[in-house]
C-alpha cells in the first residue's frame, strides 16, 4: 500500500511541474520558524530573568565604602560569616597555619576571631568539629583526633591549647582548675580605669536582665554595698562564684587605655564583666555587657568615633577586642620547665590600638609594670 502512494504523490508532484524537494518546503518551513521562534522567546526570557536577578543583587549589595577603616570593619563581618561556612578541611588547613607551639603532648593554636570553640544552637561549623581533621593534617590519617584543654569565647582571640590525648588533657584542665596556669588577656577599653592598677574581687551571678528583650547575663553580686556613706553588708547570693581579676594599664589617652587583664579565677565573661560594671570601662566592641538593661550596639563618645572613623550606626561592627595574649603553664610530664606561649595580636586590634593613639609596649616595660603592680599589693 505504501508504494502505490508514494507513485501517485510522485505524479501529482510532476504534474504540477515541482520537484521532490519543493513539496516539503511550504510545509516544513513554517514548522522550523515556528520552533525557532518558540526557541528565541524562551532564551529572551531567561536572558530578561537573568537580567533581573543582576539588579536585584547589585540593590541588595552594600556599597564598598572609600573609608579604609569602615572596610576594615566590613572585612572582619564577612570573614566571621565566612568561617561559618567554610568545609572542615579548609578551617583546619588555616588552623595549622597559626601553630604557637606543638611537642609530643600539646599542640597550642592561634584562635581566630568569631569562631566558636564548641556546637550549639546556629553553630554549624567550630573547633571542635575540625580536632579530628586537625590531627591528621599534624600526625597522618591514623592519627587520633586531638582535645580541647579549656575554652575560650567566641569573640576572644589568641592562645589555646590542645591535647594529644585524653590523659594529658585531663591533667592540664587540672592545672586550669587549681589556678596553677598563669593566664594574661589584653583589652582596649572604653575610658580609663582607675587606679592605673589594681585587683577587682567582686563575686558574679547570672541573672534575667529585664529589658525590651529578656535575656540573661553576668552581673556583679557584691558583698558590700554602700548605705548613706557606710558599708554595709548584703545577704550573700548561693548562686554567685567568687571572681578575682588583676588589672595593669599599660597605655591609655583621655579616652581609651589598653589594659593588661589577668584573671586569677575562670567565671564565665569574668574580664567583661569586672571591666563594665566593676570598672566602667567596657571592652571596645563588647555590645553584650556595655548596657545593663539592653541588647544594643556599644555607645561610643564623638572623639572615639572620629578616631576609628565610623559612625554611631557603624559600631555595631566593631568587634570585641579581647586577645588571650599569653599563657605560663607549668611543667608537665617529660617537660621540666614551665612553657611560655605568647600570641601575637590579631591585625584588627593592631589597628585599633594606632588609631586610637594608644602605645604598644615593649617587653621590658611590660615586666617592669608587672613588677610595679605586685610590688603594690
Amino acid at each position: 500500500m505504501a508504494a502505490p502512494r508514494r507513485r501517485a504523490l510522485g505524479l501529482w508532484i510532476r504534474g504540477n511541474g515541482q520537484r521532490l524537494g519543493s513539496l516539503f518546503s511550504p510545509v516544513s518551513k513554517p514548522f522550523c520558524s515556528a520552533a525557532a521562534a518558540s526557541t528565541s522567546v524562551n532564551a529572551q526570557r531567561l536572558a530578561e530573568r537573568l537580567r533581573a536577578q543582576k539588579r536585584e543583587q547589585d540593590t541588595n549589595k552594600k556599597p564598598v565604602s572609600t573609608n579604609p577603616v569602615q572596610r576594615r570593619v566590613q572585612e572582619i563581618v564577612r570573614f566571621t560569616r565566612q568561617l561559618q561556612r567554610v568545609h572542615p578541611n579548609v578551617l583546619a588547613k588555616a588552623l595549622t597555619r597559626g601553630i604557637l607551639h606543638q611537642d609530643n603532648n600539646l599542640v597550642v593554636i592561634n584562635k581566630p576571631y568569631g569562631l566558636p570553640v564548641h556546637g550549639g544552637p546556629g553553630v554549624q561549623l567550630c573547633i571542635s568539629d575540625v580536632l579530628p581533621i586537625l590531627a591528621k593534617i599534624l600526625h597522618g590519617h591514623k592519627a587520633e583526633p586531638l582535645h580541647l584543654c579549656h575554652r575560650l569565647d567566641k569573640e576572644t582571640t589568641g592562645v589555646m591549647v590542645l591535647a594529644w590525648d585524653k590523659d594529658m588533657a585531663h591533667q592540664v584542665q587540672e592545672l586550669f582548675r587549681t589556678r596553677q596556669v598563669v593566664k594574661k588577656y589584653w583589652a582596649i577599653t572604653v575610658r580609663v580605669p582607675m587606679p592605673s592598677a589594681g585587683v577587682v574581687d567582686i563575686p558574679i551571678v547570672e541573672k534575667e536582665a529585664q529589658g525590651q528583650q529578656q535575656h540573661h547575663k553576668m552581673t556583679l553580686s557584691p558583698s558590700y554595698r554602700m548605705d548613706n556613706g557606710k558599708m554595709v553588708k548584703v545577704r550573700h547570693s548561693r548562686s554567685a562564684q567568687v571572681a578575682v581579676t588583676r588589672y595593669q594599664v599599660l597605655s591609655s589617652t583621655l579616652s581609651s587605655a589598653l589594659v593588661e587583664l589577668q584573671p586569677i579565677t575562670g567565671i564565665k565573661h569574668q574580664l567583661r564583666v569586672h571591666l563594665s560594671f566593676g570598672l566602667d570601662c567596657p571592652i571596645l566592641g563588647d555590645h553584650k555587657y556595655s548596657d545593663w538593661n539592653r541588647l544594643a550596639p556599644q555607645k561610643l563618645s564623638v572623639g572615639t568615633l572620629k578616631k576609628l572613623g565610623l559612625e554611631q550606626s557603624k559600631a555595631r561592627y566593631i568587634p570585641l577586642h579581647l586577645h588571650a595574649q599569653q599563657l605560663i603553664l607549668p611543667a608537665l610530664g617529660s617537660r621540666k620547665e614551665d612553657l611560655n606561649l605568647v600570641c601575637k595580636l590579631p591585625h584588627f586590634f593592631v589597628r585599633s590600638l594606632r588609631r586610637l593613639g594608644l602605645e604598644m609596649p615593649n617587653q621590658n616595660q611590660n615586666e617592669n609594670n608587672e613588677a610595679e603592680c605586685l610590688g603594690a599589693q
